[in-house]
């Protein structure tokens, strides 16, 4: 693995559940290669070498996706929006991990190309839990080319 890979991009806004987040992959040992964002912008930045982060390899795209939904300015909604309709972006797996359970914006995530709609749990060990089943699936289990 290269010394730069990213392996997952977390978008993700709420610091306590950011370190949550980032704490369930250390656990089982899956955060080497984490990138934490905290709004849409910078989010759609980093994935298109853009902002901040203009000179960025973007031939260094990320296994998946953390993002949730309700983030300052772009929302999850647009953010995913802006990823899908991008040729350079648009097959990497977005995992929507969120607070919301309304259906509109389930079936919105799903029609722009979402690959999982999670809602986040309340529970500390149930947060831990998902958030280690969702690296172990999309970093060891999936394959994917992009």
């Amino acid at each position: 693995m290269k010394e730069n890979e990213v392996e997952i991009l977390l978008a993700e806004d709420t610091p306590s559940d950011a370190e949550l987040t980032i704490r369930a992959l250390k656990k089982s040992k899956m955060a080497n290669h984490i990138t934490h964002v905290e709004d849409g912008l910078q989010a759609v930045n980093f994935l298109l070498g853009e902002g901040e982060y203009e000179g960025r390899n973007t031939d260094n795209k990320p296994k998946v996706i953390l993002l949730d939904l309700k983030m300052p300015k772009l929302n999850g909604i647009e953010v995913l929006r802006k990823i899908k309709s991008d040729e350079r972006t648009k097959r990497i797996p977005v995992v929507v991990l969120t607070s919301s359970k309304e259906d509109p914006d389930i079936n919105t995530c799903y029609d722009l190309g979402a690959s999982s709609y999670i809602v986040k749990p309340v529970a500390f060990e149930d947060f831990i839990k998902v958030v280690t089943n969702i690296g172990m699936y999309w970093l060891l289990v999936n394959n994917s080319s992009q």
